[in-house]
């Protein structure tokens, strides 16, 4: 690997002895992926690994595993990489995935999709590799509206557009330790819109926003962005100027599995991420930052932050990457 290439994180069982495997994975898998119960294979040692690619706002994983089942139980996600999709392209074995009363089985190529913030369970009663491509939750939905009628549907990837998306994922995955990362990053939206571009086949007919609700909805967001950093930027404010009421707006944002405060919020604490990685605005504090986007407690924004994140702002600042 080039000094130059992408970075990745590597994550195995195999140098911990077999009794805290199951600890330790259950641990990785909910710092990284979503919380999730573990039920290890019956007759074998558990066994995983993962690889793990930054790829611009995505991230692609690689991962080799013995049997297993993972459940995930209702709960709220406590990290930026919580809040996400996941697509999933099968290398090799079986796998079951079941949400939102479907199910979905992939063979060898095929591809699903999955929301990590919403009960789901994986079942596979053998070994098995895939990749998993993390895809924040509001990324995606800009991409495709009704997004969540696509999760659990197999993509089969033998043909048409499954095959596409399904051919470059896997190329991708193969070439990453060996492509530049400054070039290697623009792939992501390539992939991002060969995933949306095959998602949107399987939403039902009847599915499709009213044009003019897709026009309002982003009239508004355009509206929040140009005011973002006003801390007295709140509904009523937002209904005003696009002269709709509170209750339609929130009616468009449900349509994307949120509101509108929790758009605005999520849209403020990733305008503060930005800059705490940013070595263009290293020499700005904590309180600076927070104040240019509209916080204008730093007890609300350091809790916020550390619920989204997973760190506090200051941590986040010096991690490494």
């Amino acid at each position: 690997m080039s000094p130059s290439a992408n970075p990745a994180l590597h994550l195995s069982t195999a140098d911990l002895p077999p009794k805290q495997r199951r600890d330790w994975l259950h641990h990785v898998i909910g710092s990284e992926y979503a919380r999730v119960e573990i039920t290890p294979p019956s007759q074998a040692e558990l066994f995983n690994e993962m690889t793990i690619y930054p790829w611009q706002d995505l991230r692609l994983s690689a991962i080799r595993s013995s049997s297993i089942g993972l459940y995930c139980p209702p709960c709220e996600p406590e990290t930026a990489s919580q809040d996400a999709y996941f697509a999933v392209v099968l290398l090799h074995g079986r796998y079951r995935l079941q949400q939102d009363g479907r199910a979905a089985e992939l063979q060898a190529g095929d591809i699903a999709l999955y929301d990590a913030t919403r009960p789901h369970r994986i079942e596979c009663p053998e070994p098995f590799a895939k990749l998993l491509v993390s895809v924040p939750r509001q990324l995606l939905q800009q991409r495709l509206a009704g997004v969540e009628h696509c999760s659990a549907v197999r993509i089969p990837g033998s043909g048409g557009l499954g095959a596409v998306t399904s051919d470059f994922l896997r190329s991708a995955a193969r070439q990453a330790d060996c492509i530049d990362a400054a070039r290697f990053a623009p792939l992501a939206g390539q992939a991002l819109d060969l995933l949306a571009l095959t998602l949107s086949a399987l939403r039902p007919g009847r599915f499709e926003l009213a044009d003019h609700r897709a026009q309002a909805l982003s009239r508004i967001k355009r509206l929040i962005e140009a005011r973002l950093a006003d801390p007295e930027l709140d509904s009523a404010a937002i209904a005003g100027a696009a002269r709709l009421s509170p209750r339609y707006i929130n009616a468009l944002f449900n349509a994307e599995n949120t509101s509108l405060m929790r758009y605005v919020w999520q849209r403020r604490l990733q305008r503060c991420a930005e800059e705490l990685r940013s070595e263009q605005h290293a020499g700005r504090s904590l309180t600076e930052i927070a104040l240019r986007w509209g916080f204008n407690d730093m007890s609300h924004f350091s809790r916020t932050f550390k619920r989204r994140y997973g760190c506090s702002p200051s941590d986040y600042r010096h991690m490494p990457g």
